[in-house]
């Protein structure tokens, strides 16, 4: 076999592979779309979705249970630890008895007073944090802002002077 001796080009099997090309790559763009929906819509990278998705539903069952005035239920999503009753130790940075004064529907600290309803109003990246954004009982101003950290899972009170633009 020579250098001129090519094979005969296979027409077939060309479009077989441009094919499955087109196919893959509809598939990865489908997947990606489904994905940036579940996300949430998050205007950021896509290696940032997770973190979207993870923490506005971890700010939506604390809600939820803050709601319900399970304040047990809502600090283990707080402290992102189911058993923080069997070792209150490692959460002496912030303790169970200091939560109920922040989030107890009867706390003169709780600015909010009784917390029936919530709206996740926006969520953004912050640094190394989500920060996340919810109206409380239908009130359109003053949101809520909460960081979820994507490394430890935790849930936090945003830095000071740090919240979200929701508009005018």
């Amino acid at each position: 076999m020579t250098l001129l001796d090519a094979p005969k080009f296979d027409e077939a099997r060309a479009q077989r592979r441009q094919q499955i090309l087109v196919i893959f790559s509809s598939l990865v763009g489908v997947l990606l779309v489904i994905w940036w929906l579940v996300a949430g819509r998050p205007v950021d990278w896509p290696w940032n979705w997770d973190a979207h998705l993870f923490g506005r539903a971890a700010v939506n069952h604390f809600l939820d249970a803050v709601e319900r005035n399970d304040l047990a239920a809502a600090y283990g999503i707080w402290t992102h630890d189911k058993d923080w009753q069997q070792h209150p130790a490692q959460h002496s940075t912030y303790p169970f008895s200091r939560f109920q004064e922040d989030w107890s529907p009867t706390s003169p600290d709780n600015e909010y007073g009784a917390i029936h309803s919530h709206k996740i109003a926006a969520a953004r990246m912050y640094g190394n944090v989500l920060l996340v954004a919810a109206f409380i009982n239908g009130r359109k101003s003053d949101a809520l802002n909460l960081d979820y950290d994507p490394k430890t899972k935790t849930l936090s009170f945003s830095p000071p002077g740090v919240q979200l633009y929701l508009g005018p």
